[in-house]
């Protein structure tokens, strides 16, 4: 590692001075550290911020106003760099209540340079600079004081790298003039993922009522996990809700019946859940529509299937892993699409890969449609 040194900032005072100072930078490169073993919420353990020549680790355990940094996340003229950034998105969104923007996301910035899709901060690190970084401290319990040696060096060269590497990935994207699709990128990130329904991957074979059911109790269990800060499995486990909705049980008496549902949760919210099984919400019943699609017909993807060859053309064209593109599965929305059947367009589908790559096989996939309507 580097022989450079970290600065530890344990005060407001400190937090203050370092942000001021880092107010005057193009771009800081950034990490965070946390523990979300048993809550809902990640638990800030430790910030990191490099430039190219001065590290700073701040501890939020020691703060009391941590202010200066959201200013600093928010600053429209500093860059901030992360790699793969969804997991520190959901930190500083819970801890600060703000998203870093403008945002480069490096991990993003080397899939548009062909460097690999999905690429790990230590392959990239050792692609970029030859360099391997220990992760051993990886499963760390990063809540604990003092920190390790060890830990200290970890996490440190968690961005001291990054800001050694960024303007070499800055220069390359900004030669593409690919700069704006990374920032883009960076506007349109952000936190939960495809969110807990997707997780019901057969609850399409349902009724619309167990699906309604289901779509009722999730979105429940979601508002008591996070109002005791407790991991969704903890309130009440997939498998518990499925069984649920398949026999959508009248009376909570019935309830006792159902394999792994915890009885001191039948005490509690018994009624609860048989009014959300049997009355949902109509926000549950439109969420239940959305999510619980039948899968597409053999038709369908055989269609998606073909369009692929395209969509690897275009990435080809571009330099581009196709990944970053388009995923495998939107290939068959974009037929979907194509033939007018009712879909939700992925926000995804516009800017940069909405003018270059989804408009194009939006085309494609209507006269690949056209084809298949002549011959038939």
């Amino acid at each position: 590692m580097s022989d450079r040194q970290w600065q530890w900032v344990t005060s407001d005072e400190a937090l203050r001075a370092a942000i001021d100072a880092l107010m005057g930078e193009a771009a800081v490169a950034i990490d965070t550290e946390f523990r979300r073993r048993d809550t809902f919420y990640p638990q800030v353990a430790l910030i990191q911020i490099a430039t190219q020549g001065q590290c700073w680790l701040i501890d939020p355990l020691t703060l009391s106003d941590p202010a200066p940094l959201k200013q600093l996340l928010l600053n429209p003229d500093v860059i901030k760099v992360l790699h793969s950034a969804s997991e520190d998105l959901e930190v500083f969104e819970r801890w600060l209540g703000v998203l870093p923007q403008p945002l480069f996301d490096s991990q993003k910035a080397a899939a548009m340079l062909n460097m690999g899709f999905g690429l790990s901060y230590r392959a990239l690190v050792e692609q970029m600079l030859g360099i391997t970084v220990d992760k051993e401290e990886t499963q760390s319990d990063w809540l604990a004081r003092p920190l390790t040696d060890n830990q200290e060096s970890y996490a440190a060269q968690d961005v001291i790298y990054l800001a050694e590497l960024f303007p070499e990935l800055l220069k390359k994207v900004a030669a593409l003039g690919r700069l704006d699709w990374v920032l883009e990128e960076g506007r349109e990130a952000a936190t939960g993922g495809r969110g807990p329904l997707a997780k019901f991957k057969s609850a399409w074979k349902l009724s619309a009522a167990q699906q309604a059911a289901i779509a009722a109790l999730v979105e429940w269990r979601e508002g008591q996990a996070q109002q005791r800060d407790k991991p969704r499995g903890w309130v009440l486990n997939d498998k518990v809700i499925t069984e649920l909705a398949r026999k959508m049980p009248e009376h909570s008496r019935e309830l006792e019946t159902i394999t792994g549902l915890p009885q001191g949760l039948v005490r509690r919210a018994g009624e609860a859940m048989i009014t959300l099984i049997n009355n949902p919400s109509e926000e549950a019943r439109l969420a239940a529509i959305s999510a619980f699609q039948k899968p597409p017909t053999s038709d369908i993807k055989a269609r998606a299937k073909a369009l692929g060859a395209h969509a690897e053309a275009l990435a080809g064209k571009l330099g581009m892993n196709v990944e970053i593109t388009v995923p495998n599965r939107e290939l068959e929305l974009i037929v979907s699409d194509a033939l007018n059947l009712p879909i939700v367009r992925p926000s995804s589908w516009s800017g940069w890969r909405g003018e270059w790559i989804i408009g194009p096989l939006l085309q494609q996939a209507s006269r690949m449609n056209e084809i298949n309507d002549e011959t038939s």
